[in-house]
């Protein structure tokens, strides 16, 4: 869609990009939902994909994914071997509502800041139990828990000006024991629930996150694994302003649809321990 009330695109940017941060600015990497809809009230579109960052290290500390990182790389990426739970990040690259060429522009960050129910980017970083590097116009990065990144449907913690530089996932939750469950209406539609659990080797945890079928992510963790009873009683303790309504599914079907899958996740981390 042309946006016909940009007067300026910013090709190349300052390193920190934000310290010029004015009202009707938008920041540019793939483009894939700014250019999908009417945008009004901007002016001018900053191109992040100008400041060359690497779009994925791997160390013995876990995994860094540059915020514009594409999809493509990502599905791409071969984890090392000992990272049980690396099957995850191609797994979540093909839970997006949108055709494999757009993987070639979408990127990993434009997924996260979008923050809607539905991203599959940060149901993989919320799972992994990322944390998300912020610059701020003027000062130092923050790091953010992924699960506090988003509040709402199409809300987070951003302040005007501020940008995601880069996603840290720990290489201790990389080697976990994962499962998942996702719910669509249609083959490749949007997800209605996305579920991840994981269990870290040797121990009997859970870790279980849902997503999809809330506004915002929900983690819920044991120390032990609990019985079919506990892991219900947690589900049905969500309040119940946080199930979301939309056309995939009303907030009854996705808590429904959430308690069915958790308890077959449940079942699938515990089976062969």
């Amino acid at each position: 869609m042309d946006l016909n009330t940009i007067t300026e695109v910013v090709r190349h940017p300052a390193e920190r990009p934000g310290a010029h941060w004015r009202e009707g600015d938008a920041w540019l990497a793939g483009g894939t939902w700014l250019f999908s809809a009417e945008q009004p009230d901007l002016r001018r579109l900053i191109d992040l994909t100008a400041l060359g960052w690497d779009s994925l290290v791997p160390g013995d500390t876990g995994l860094q994914i540059g915020a514009t990182c594409t999809v493509r790389e990502l599905h791409a990426f071969s984890p090392p071997a000992d990272w049980a739970a690396g099957g995850l990040l191609a797994t979540s690259c093909e839970a997006f509502l949108s055709s494999f060429k757009v993987w070639n522009a979408a990127t990993v960050g434009g997924n996260i800041c979008l923050s809607l129910p539905a991203g599959p980017m940060i149901t993989m970083t919320v799972a992994l139990e990322a944390e998300y590097e912020l610059w701020p116009p003027d000062g130092p990065p923050r790091r953010v828990d992924a699960l506090d990144f988003v509040t709402g449907n199409h809300q987070n913690v951003l302040a005007p000006g501020e940008i995601l530089r880069r996603v840290r996932i720990p290489a201790r939750a990389l080697r976990k024991r994962t499962a998942h469950r996702r719910f669509t209406l249609t083959h490749l539609g949007r997800s209605t629930v996305f579920l991840i659990g994981t269990r870290t080797p040797g121990t009997d945890d859970l870790l279980l996150t849902l997503t999809a079928g809330t506004g915002r992510p929900v983690r819920l963790a044991f120390d032990t694994m609990p019985d079919a009873g506990t892991l219900r009683q947690s589900i049905d303790a969500i309040p119940a302003h946080l199930w979301f309504a939309d056309p995939n599914g009303t907030p009854e079907h996705r808590h429904h649809l959430t308690a069915y899958f958790a308890e077959e996740i449940r079942g699938e981390l515990t089976a062969g321990v």
